[in-house]
């Protein structure tokens, strides 16, 4: 049997600690980025006999794991067990210890792993690094987490959130989960869930009586702008995918007899267009290109909530930095293949920001009630795109000598090609500084290490 084992401290208490790990979305918040995890299903907390199911994917192959929580002694210890999946014996103790006022988290594991002594070497010289890269990240996810949620000490609200099943949305339901606000889903197909809202922003149709006593309303919702070449047919879809949805979101909100106080919607750096070098701020103007046209009308689509007094934020979000999706998935593999490379001349800025940040932003601007209007979410730090080649390279190990000129670029992917890799965005997130809000990850470098564990 081999062991492996973890300990880190944590700035909060025992109690607070062991109900973090309780709360819904748990499980969505620990699972690193870079592991394909499916979460199948839930039943009850971390009592005896409440189990997880999800499927784990290696390669071309998916596991199903099943694991049961047992010996649970609150609020200082729950363990859990491997019924069915990839290992032979699975046994992971989840320790909280209390140290003045913050605690001590261990994660002890238990393993054995099939073929033998097979196993046994693998175990010995492969997993125990892959546990190590995949813990620490969990130990990091749940520090900073914890610690965010704790600069905001408000009643808990009832959130709604549309857009709740891409790479931003669904990080967002778990992690404000986690801060123990009810989290409700707008949804396009039934679900048993309580916790969901059936819509269909194409017919408009929504029970607008589902919105009683919604606190604030996000929407992330839109067509991916990365999901294909853009014809004249998919430049329509990706335009009336966030406009339609995010008009009758508002006036949905504004024929309400009780409003939600805030309505936070998605937007994105693309309002700024192609600017060179010039530092771009909330009150810069937009630009003239495809996506400024997109997210100029999509921000003015809240236009009738914000006229029945609601609090509204645009947020302008940057490049999102997670291996799971966006611009970094696509990124990867020709990084690990060693044929990246700077795109055109490689001087033109991408205005990053880390997945983690998104999330935190999003929650400094449900509590901070002086913010309104455009609000940049991108690092105070953007890199060139040689910078941005250069990075992953780094950290990754990899060369970055192949590069890909401008009209290699074009051929390929058309129009996109101009708007998502060869314009140029240097974006300062002003007001998000302007109100003391802390950058988890504002250096590149430490932002990829901490996405691909490295």
């Amino acid at each position: 049997m081999a062991t492996f084992e973890l300990q880190s401290k944590i700035d909060t208490t025992a109690d607070e600690l062991f109900a973090w790990h309780e709360r819904a979305g748990g499980f969505q918040r620990l699972a690193p980025p870079w592991q394909d995890v499916e979460l199948l299903e839930h039943i009850g907390g971390l009592e005896e006999g409440s189990h997880t199911e999800f499927h784990v994917k290696a390669g071309p192959f998916r596991r199903r794991w099943f694991a049961q929580h047992f010996d649970c002694d609150r609020p200082h210890r729950f363990r859990d067990r491997q019924l069915k999946g990839p290992f032979s014996s699975w046994v992971h103790t989840h320790q909280m210890t209390p140290e003045g006022e913050s605690c001590m988290l261990n994660d002890h594991i238990d393993y054995v792993l099939p073929f033998g002594i097979l196993g046994r070497v693998i175990a010995r010289h492969w997993m125990h690094g892959q546990l190590d890269r995949a813990f620490q990240y969990r130990h990091r996810v749940t520090n900073s987490d914890i610690s965010n949620h704790q600069k905001y000490q408000r009643q808990a609200m009832k959130i709604l959130i549309g857009g709740s099943s891409g790479l931003v949305g669904k990080q967002l339901v778990a992690y404000l989960s986690g801060a123990g606000h009810q989290v409700i889903r707008l949804v396009r197909q039934q679900a048993n869930d309580e916790n969901s809202i059936v819509w269909d922003p194409v017919q408009e149709t929504i029970d607008s009586d589902a919105f009683e006593g919604i606190d604030a309303v996000i929407h992330l919702g839109g067509e991916n702008i990365a999901g294909g070449r853009w014809t004249k047919k998919r430049k329509a879809l990706i335009y009336d995918s966030r406009i339609n949805s995010t008009t009758f979101l508002a006036k949905t909100i504004a024929n309400l007899p009780s409003p939600p106080k805030t309505f936070i919607t998605a937007s994105a750096i693309g309002y700024y267009g192609d600017r060179g070098d010039e530092v771009l701020n909330e009150d810069s103007k937009a630009g003239e290109m495809y996506l400024s046209e997109v997210c100029h009308d999509w921000e003015q689509a809240t236009q009738a909530a914000a006229d029945k007094g609601v609090r509204v934020v645009n947020a302008r979000i940057g490049v999102v930095l997670s291996p799971a999706g966006g611009a970094l998935k696509e990124m990867l593999l020709p990084f690990q293949l060693c044929v990246g490379g700077i795109v055109g001349n490689g001087r033109q800025y991408w205005s990053w920001i880390a997945l983690d940040d998104v999330l935190g932003a999003i929650e400094h601007i449900l509590h901070t009630d002086d913010l309104s209007g455009p609000v940049n979410v991108v690092s105070p730090n953007s890199a060139t795109n040689r910078e941005f080649t250069k990075s992953p390279g780094k950290v990754l190990r990899r060369p970055t000598i192949f590069p890909m000129p401008a009209f290699a670029a074009r051929t390929v992917l058309g129009e996109m090609a101009d708007e998502l890799l060869l314009a140029s965005a240097l974006v300062k997130p002003t007001k998000l500084q302007d109100t003391a809000f802390e950058f988890g990850y504002p250096e590149l470098e430490l932002a990829l290490r901490h996405v691909l564990g490295r």
